[in-house]
């Protein structure tokens, strides 16, 4: 199930035995995590796993024995690559069988896990739970919500300028926020600059405006690669950055001047908005689906697909995209 989903069921006080949180986002994997495990006991106390040291047998002994320190066995196993059916049915039966004792799996990374959720469901008392990369403004929420657990005083275009340093990488901007939680003043974009740092000195969204508006690209590709970023994010990242844009021209053309709030659900620095908002505007309509279908359509044929050299077809192909466009 998705998140909205399974939201409500927590909320109306539904458990299961078994939990499987795995998708695009690690920050909201490790959360809810913390959140079940919190339930049923201190999260301190509970008993965890990781893939390499992993033992199916271990794992269901500690599930089926009685606890000796809370009145539930709690045992967090991350991933990294899914389990197979045998292990994880197997570990989803021990905690039906000792209803005293819950097991969460926490799926960690790009792993293709989408075979292992189909081992869980409501009739074995088990759940899996998929999350999807959160929209800027959903982001922007979750790292204001950590900002004010740790009392820090912040400006809220230094936020969002941590979450765009770190590619939108919702774990590396929260456990960035440690480091800014000991300055004394109201943090600043400088300040992020000067404490924090990013994978790469080149902005993905400074390369999705050279891309839309037919500069070179190839350097600053092949720059960011080098620097860790996931073919398959980069495009993602492309697809919101369009998407953004199309909601702005729409906009425009229905209601009037853009605002960002409606839009994005927040406001960012003046010149950044204005800079997008103009590029959305120069854009035809009828133009959004042909970039849209392009960039989904390359998406797609990455994950279906073999190609040997994943990183040169996809700058081979979004240099034949600049062209494409105009």
């Amino acid at each position: 199930m998705y998140k909205k989903e399974f939201d409500t069921l927590w909320q109306k006080g539904q458990s299961f035995g078994a939990y499987m949180f795995y998708g695009q986002c690690n920050y909201l994997v490790d959360k809810y995590t913390q959140m079940v495990a919190e339930k049923y006991c201190v999260d301190e106390n509970a008993s965890k796993m990781y893939f390499e040291e992993f033992d199916a047998k271990n794992a269901k002994n500690f599930l089926l024995q009685s606890s000796l320190f809370s009145s539930n066995n709690t045992l967090i196993i991350r991933l990294e690559k899914p389990l197979n059916k045998t292990d994880t049915t197997l570990l989803i039966e021990a905690c039906n069988t000792n209803t005293n004792s819950t097991v969460i799996f926490a799926c960690m990374g790009d792993g293709e896990f989408k075979t292992m959720e189909n081992y869980f469901s409501v009739k074995n008392n088990s759940v899996s739970v998929r999350f999807f990369a959160p929209f800027p403004n959903e982001a922007l929420f979750y790292i204001q919500e950590e900002a004010k657990k740790l009392k820090i005083d912040y400006d809220i275009a230094a936020l969002q300028h941590l979450y765009t340093m770190h590619k939108e990488d919702l774990s590396l901007c929260i456990n960035d926020l440690q480091k800014l939680a000991i300055l004394k003043d109201k943090v600043t974009s400088g300040d992020v600059d000067a404490h924090c740092f990013g994978f790469t000195c080149i902005s993905i969204e400074d390369f999705i405006y050279k891309l839309l508006s037919k500069q070179p690209i190839q350097n600053d590709l092949q720059q960011l690669f080098e620097s860790g970023v996931n073919e398959i994010f980069l495009l993602t990242q492309i697809t919101t950055f369009l998407q953004q844009l199309f909601m702005i021209n729409a906009y425009a053309r229905a209601i009037g001047t853009p605002s960002p709030k409606e839009i994005l659900g927040f406001s960012p620095p003046k010149h950044i908005w204005e800079k997008k908002a103009r590029l959305a505007i120069s854009i035809k309509p009828q133009k959004f689906q042909q970039m849209l279908d392009f960039v989904l359509g390359l998406e797609l044929e990455l994950k279906t697909s073999k190609i040997d050299q994943p990183k040169t077809y996809v700058i081979a192909m979004l240099s034949k995209f600049s062209v494409h466009i105009r």
